[in-house]
């Protein structure tokens, strides 16, 4: 932040200043660009450090109940979320209006030095508040022991899995670092990774402690296992964003309409975002503090409705937005005088409203079901669907363009001048894109398998072997997903105690 404030401050960094649209104008020499690019980039890196840690730091300052209670602090948990996406909103809001107008009217250099200079408080009361923090011991990078899981799957890929579960290697000790709220109980889905937990010679070292990259405990595994069964739920948000976050043409689209309020004033076309960003603070209020007590008195789910429940809902108001944007553009396109831009409205408030639902809804459930010692990646993999969403959605326009242009006579679908093109028809096909989206995550939350937790005693205290499981971000009775596996909702506590 504080390179791109230098480059717009200082003239040595940037071209001279000339008429809109002159053909005098200078281009900026090579090394400027590159300490402008150069400082976007760390702004890109500053971010993958800050979003995906921020997420699972902030909830695990939320003190939880004991893991053997139902609620297990979620209704904490939910609420953090809200308030997160509620901060994110509010961020949103001032920076398209203080920040924007700051930048047009008063200049470049103060329009950045002012997010610098909060990005520099909130660095110093970050680091004011460390004796506050509740900080969990690092426990190695997930990443490694995904690898090590992938390694020893290979290496016995000729093994035959026991049908036996208990006969795979378990290690309460070695787990514990990494598995403070209970082990992850074994899963059927995915068995070929099993093979990484079937002991066999040489994968113990000479002090009895395994060889990580020869044997996995079921924990691990079952870590591994985690990641293979979000990616369906997980490539929803990707579609999300490529189709239902695309504001060019909608700014198109204000540009070809009556912006005109008072006088002379005319609204600047991206100023109409903050309608989004509105909807969607009185959503997550609403939703935080009217619907979630509601819904608990109903369901008994700690966050109100379930994190599916609340994206299936929010997946269905992302059509409505873009059904709602094809009909105004045709209306648009229809009417004899200009349109007041006030009608591009209801479709960007459909879209903070389903933001609202199906954004936080992902971001719940990622971090719901990641085992422990994954809570950050789950957060990086939200934030990394986002940026892929907005590359498929470059993807997608492009396509459309090369395509529609070939066959149409008077050009693609997606022009500059959007009386010759049909933008309508592109917002038909992105509500068509939303609809099969809608299917397939209905469809992949009919098979998807909860994950959960055993939560074993002291066996010497105690005098025998107390142990329970407590399944993770449980579906509401008739959700989807419940009936069709009982593995994932209902435990046989005899079969537990018998493998014991």
């Amino acid at each position: 932040m504080l390179g791109v404030t230098i480059s717009a401050i200082m003239p040595e960094l940037r071209p001279p200043p000339c008429p809109n649209q002159s053909p005098s104008c200078k281009k900026a020499s090579t090394w400027q660009q590159t300490i402008f690019y150069a400082s976007l980039f760390l702004t890109a890196v500053g971010s993958g450090g800050i979003r995906p840690c921020v997420v699972a730091f902030g909830a695990e300052q939320l003190v939880p109940e004991p893991p053997t209670s139902p609620e297990s602090g979620k209704k904490q948990k939910w609420n953090f979320f809200n308030l997160y996406f509620l901060c994110i909103g509010v961020s949103v809001m001032l920076a398209l209006t203080v920040v924007v107008y700051i930048q047009d009217n008063l200049g470049w250099g103060l329009g950045f030095g002012i997010p610098t200079a909060a990005m520099f408080v909130s660095v110093v009361v970050f680091v004011a508040g460390y004796p506050l923090y509740i900080k969990q011991r690092p426990g190695g990078s997930p990443l490694t022991r995904v690898a090590q899981v992938v390694v020893a799957a290979v290496r016995k890929r000729r093994l035959r899995v026991p049908t036996d579960a208990s006969l795979l290697y378990q290690d309460k000790e070695i787990d514990a670092g990494i598995a403070t709220a209970g082990r992850l109980s074994h899963t059927k889905q995915f068995k070929f990774l099993d093979r990484a937990a079937i002991t066999g010679d040489g994968d113990m070292s000479e002090t009895g402690r395994p060889l990580p990259w020869r044997l996995s405990t079921v924990h691990r595994v079952e870590e591994l296992k985690f990641i293979f069964r979000i990616i369906p739920i997980w490539s929803v948000g990707i579609i999300i964003v490529a189709a239902g976050n695309n504001f060019t043409f909608p700014i198109v689209q204000a540009k070809a309409m009556n912006r005109r309020i008072a006088g002379h004033f005319n609204i600047p076309p991206a100023t109409l975002l903050i309608f989004s960003a509105i909807t969607m603070l009185l959503t997550l209020s609403i939703y935080d503090r009217i619907l979630i007590p509601l819904a608990r008195r109903v369901t008994g789910h700690p966050g109100g409705i379930s994190p599916f429940r609340r994206m299936g809902v929010g997946l269905a108001i992302y059509i409505l937005s873009n059904v709602t944007a094809a009909v105004v553009e045709s209306q648009r396109r229809r009417a004899a005088v200009k349109l007041n831009v006030f009608w591009l409205v209801p479709q960007y408030a459909l879209h903070g409203v389903a933001e609202g639902f199906a954004a936080v809804g992902l971001m719940e459930f990622l971090y719901d079901q990641a085992p422990e010692s994954m809570k950050s990646l789950s957060a990086a993999l939200y934030w990394l669907s986002i940026s892929l969403g907005h590359y498929g959605g470059t993807l997608l326009v492009t396509t459309v363009n090369e395509f529609t242009k070939k066959w149409r006579k008077s050009g693609s679908w997606l022009q500059n001048d959007i009386d010759k093109g049909r933008l309508d028809y592109f917002y038909w096909l992105l509500a068509g894109l939303e609809v099969f989206n809608l299917g397939y995550f209905l469809f992949c939350a009919r098979f998807y398998v909860f994950k959960r937790l055993e939560i074993a005693g002291d066996l010497e205290e105690k005098g025998g072997g107390e142990v329970g499981v407590v399944a993770g971000a449980m579906p509401d009775e008739g959700e989807v997903g419940t009936s069709l596996n009982p593995d994932a909702t209902s435990v046989n506590m005899m079969e537990i105690l018998a493998e014991k």
